[in-house]
Formats: structure tokens, C-alpha cells, sequence
């Protein structure tokens, strides 16, 4: 599994021209599902990014989540982030979950998300999304488990 996470002060995510998912300060989740993942990996990925230290305190430190500062999440699937680019021009999917196992890992990972009290915005699987943000900082991880 591979989150790319983004420190936005703002984003959102439009489907056919209507936005299905929005937060202010906040957090975007590009969360990439492989085919070796479980619900046990998902949930400790959750637990990991609802508590990853990304926003300042009063001293200018990374030393507060996203739960300190009252942000929210914008988790949206995006299985081009587990492509394998070692070799070639073109990008092999081939260590991507399937979509039905994709999809049923996505949406855990959004349940476990909101179970920390975490408001979470969400775009829609397999869907062709728009997402637009402004990137705070920038500050940009990749986590992986």
C-alpha cells in the first residue's frame, strides 16, 4: 500500500463537472491499494496517517496531526501510484489490486480513516476525477507499508 500525502490548505474533487468531495486545511490521500494488501495493513496505514506529525505548532515545528489542527482528509484512489517504472516507457500495473479487492480495501481504509474522528471527504473509485489543491509548504510523503 502507498499513500501519497499532501499538506493542502485547501482541495477538492470534481466528477463530470460536480465537486463529490472538498476540505479546507487538511490533508489529500492519493492511496494506491497493491495486490498483496490486507484489512490488518490497511488499518495500521490508517491509524499511521491520522497521526503523522505534518502540521506546525506554536514554534514552527512539524509536531501536529491533522487531528491537533481540525483538519480534514480528501482520500482519493489512485492505483497509478503502485505502477512499477523500473524499466520501459510505459508503466506496468501488474502489482495493483484487482478492482473489486481495490475497491473493498479503499473503502475500508475511509472507514478506518473517519473512525478516528477525522471528517473525510472521499472521491469515487474507478471514477475519471479532477482533484485541484493548494499545496501547503509545499510538504508532500510518500508513506508505504
Amino acid at each position: 500500500m502507498k499513500v501519497l500525502m499532501q499538506r493542502v490548505s485547501k482541495a477538492s474533487v470534481d466528477v463530470d463537472g460536480v465537486t463529490v468531495g472538498a476540505i479546507n486545511k487538511g490533508l489529500v490521500l492519493l492511496i494506491g491499494i497493491e495486490k498483496h494488501d490486507d484489512e490488518k495493513l490497511v488499518k495500521r496505514m490508517a491509524e499511521r496517517i491520522v497521526s503523522y506529525r505534518v502540521f506546525a505548532d506554536d514554534q514552527g515545528k512539524m509536531n501536529q496531526d491533522v487531528r491537533d489542527v481540525a483538519g480534514g482528509l480528501l482520500a482519493i484512489s489512485q492505483f497509478t501510484l503502485v505502477a512499477d517504472t523500473r524499466k520501459g516507457r510505459r508503466p506496468s500495473f501488474s502489482s495493483a489490486a484487482e478492482p473489486a479487492s481495490g475497491r473493498r480495501l479503499y473503502e475500508c481504509c475511509v472507514e478506518q480513516l473517519g473512525g478516528y474522528g477525522v471528517a473525510v471527504a472521499t472521491g469515487i473509485f474507478a471514477a475519471d476525477m479532477q482533484v485541484s489543491l493548494v499545496n501547503d509548504g509545499p510538504v508532500t510523503f510518500m508513506l508505504e507499508m
